[in-house]
Formats: C-alpha cells, structure tokens, sequence
C-alpha cells in the first residue's frame, strides 16, 4: 500500500461555504492535505472584502481560505451548473452553508448530487438546521450563543447578557461538521456509498451549555452566573495586567496555599473543601489580591507554574501575539500572499507524528480555473476559452486583463 504524504491526499472537496462555520470546516481538510476547490463568484467570494485589512489584504478571508484553490464560476447559468456537475463526478466531499431550501432551487440537492456521484459525501451547515421550527431564519455565530443560553451565563451579575468576542458558535459548528465528514468518509469504505449530514449554529450553541441544561432538565437548577469566578479559580490585578488561576481540587489547593504563602488556610475549616472555599470566597479573595497587587504577570505565573498551579497571564492580543508558545507550536505562520507579500494564518493546530500539515497560501480570484478545467475536467483550451469569453467562469489571468 502506498503511504500518503498527508492525512487526506487524493482527496477532494467542493467548497460553496461563505463566511466561516462552513469555510472553516473545508480550511481544516486543506490543512490535513485534501484539495480543496473554494466556488466563488466571478467578482470574488465577498468575505474578501470584509476587515481588518493588512496591507490592502482581508485578515478575514485569509484565516478561512489559505491553502485552497479557487474557481471563479457563475453559477446562474446553465454552462456554469454544467461545469459544478462535471466537478462533482470527480470529488469526494460538497460543502454549502447557504439557507435550507436554496441548494436545492440551485439543482445541487444531495438528490441530485448522488445521481452524479453516489459517493459524494454532502456537508450542509446552516443557522437552525435543515428541518425544525425556526429553519427558514436567518442567523449567525452570536443566535447560537443567545439561543442555548450560552450569553446568559457569560460576565458577572448585574451585567446585559454578554457574547464572545471570537465565533465560538461558528468554530466549534465547523468541527463539528470536519468530525461528521471524516466519520462519513470512514462509513464510505464499507458500504461504497455517501450521504448527507447537517450540523447548524443553534445546535451548537445548546451543547455548549449542555451540563446547565441537563442540570436544569433533571431537577430544576438553575445555574447562576459566575463571572471570572473568585477564590481558587478567578482573575486578579496584578502590576501590569491581570492573572488567572484555576487551582480548584485538593492537591492543586494545596500547591496554591504553598505558593502564596499562605500555609494557615490549609488548617482553616472555612477551605476545608471545595464547596466551602466557593462559599467563603470573600475571605479568600482579599488575601489572594493582597498576593497579586505587587507582582508582575510573567514572574508571577512562573512562580505559580512551577508549583503546579494552573494559571496564566491574561494577555492582550498584543501579548498573546508576541507568546513564544504561537511561534514554537506554529500555531500561527507567516505564508507568501499574493496581495500582502507575507500574511500570519492559522498553522498547525493538529500534530500529526509522521504526515504534515499543509499550510498553503490565499488564492487569487479564479487562481485555479484554467487548472481545474484543463487538469481535472479535461477541458480544451478552445472550451475553456470559450467560457472565459462568455463569462460563465473567470480565470486569474482574465482577472488581471480587466484591471489593467
């Protein structure tokens, strides 16, 4: 048998995702080595235009689309449809996040699809799903937050409900969905044939409150919000920013008692246990305070780190930007980009012991036409060029032509 080079090579994904939670699931099987085909329109995929931008590039498209190519194709004509059929035949994995109902009014439903190929894996993301009671709205990564009550329990009391800065909703909806497909793929392997699977941001956003729900469900609790949290596992002010810790067990109690000096809580029968050292917080949080107040983040953290404490700096962007741990991990890499000469992505958040990740750069609009056609759809020159010219797909080149 042959090795593989990477975890998915020979493998091919049709990407029509927008925005994030469906691009973010085909940019993790870019990383792990499939093809990935991002369809965009002949203008480009708007996420382009969205900000911050570096250097005249979107920081946005970016994170979500390095590393695969892109066809440039109108999808409103009948040769551009011709052309996603003949694609189809050729791929293993279809991903759409457009709104239920809409890929169907296209004539690219998971029934049509398996006529083409009776392999293709479908990979559907949507706001509230595919079928329930609330599938013809239109939503985004904070509805999943509001709707399972995520935003209810996030900040302290007295607060309005609070989101997430970063798309907690759309990121864990896209590994969700990676999950889903590479299970299907496997499934693949005996049966012989594809199917479709679904995920959506509202489901999401209940599993991320799941244990307040099953708490709530089985015995009427209702979980109170609980802010940055206080005692053993809050934030506290330090001289130049804040601390975290999360000492919450009895060893890691202990060490905490050690490394703040503070031996006589451990005889203290308000700390005697969890619950109680909840209960008597107040206590705790004053001479927890005192600690911080004149220490400085990083000595602070190493100082706790190295008796087994769990904790760390709360950083800035800034900070978390300049941490060696982003560069050594290779969490974020600098990547050729064809607009702003060099652009940071996200790298390598799966290690793998022997196969790489592939960490590629940002295609320009319609990049990869000709390549696509010509290498995978055998098109001729005269058919490819027949297109351009009726302006059913737009390659790089055609792109460049037209600004000039």
């Amino acid at each position: 048998m042959t090795e593989l080079n990477t975890p998915l090579e020979g493998l091919r994904l049709l990407d029509l995702g927008r925005y994030q939670a469906g691009p973010r699931c085909a940019l993790m099987f870019a990383r792990m080595g499939a093809e990935v085909i991002k369809i965009e329109s002949l203008g480009g995929d708007e996420s382009r235009r969205n900000g911050p931008r570096v250097r005249g590039q979107s920081a946005y498209w970016v994170q979500y689309n390095s590393g695969k190519k892109s066809l440039a194709i109108n999808l409103r004509t009948d040769e551009g449809k011709e052309v996603l059929r003949d694609l189809v035949k050729e791929s293993d994995f279809f991903l759409q996040n457009f709104r239920p109902g809409t890929i169907d009014i296209m004539g690219f439903g998971y029934e049509e699809l398996k006529k083409l190929n009776p392999r293709i894996i479908m990979i559907n993301v949507s706001a509230y799903g595919q079928y329930g009671p609330y599938k013809e709205r239109v939503g985004f990564d904070p509805i999943g937050q509001a709707m399972g009550g995520l935003m209810s329990l996030t900040g302290s009391d007295g607060d309005p409900p609070i989101r997430t800065f970063f798309p907690l909703i759309d990121r864990i909806t896209s590994l969700h969905a990676t999950i889903g497909a590479l299970a299907a793929l496997r499934e693949r392997e005996f049966s012989g044939m594809g199917q479709e699977l679904e995920v959506c941001l509202a489901d999401t956003g209940y599993t991320t409150n799941e244990i307040p729900i099953s708490a709530y469900l089985g015995d009427g609790y209702e979980q109170p919000r609980e802010g940055n949290g206080r005692g053993t596992g809050g934030t506290y002010k330090t001289a130049d920013g804040w601390m975290i810790i999360a000492a919450t067990n009895e060893n890691m109690w202990g060490r905490l008692c050690e490394a703040v000096e503070r031996p006589e809580w451990l005889e203290d029968e308000r700390f005697a246990t969890r619950e109680l050292r909840s209960q008597n917080a107040d206590a705790l949080e004053e001479g927890l305070s005192e600690w911080f107040a004149d220490k400085e983040m990083q000595p602070a953290a190493d100082h706790l780190a190295s008796l087994g404490v769990p904790c760390s700096p709360v950083n800035t962007t800034a900070q978390a930007a300049k941490d060696p741990h982003l560069t050594e991990r290779e969490i974020m890499m600098e990547i050729p980009d064809p607009v702003a000469g060099t652009m940071w992505v996200t790298g390598k958040s799966i290690k793998f012991g022997r196969t790489p990740m592939v960490v590629g750069s940002t295609p320009l609009v319609g990049e990869h036409t000709t390549e696509i056609l010509r290498d995978i759809l055998g098109y001729g020159d005269d058919r490819i060029q027949s297109l351009q010219d009726a302006q059913v797909v737009r390659s790089a080149e055609m792109a460049a032509a037209a600004a000039d």
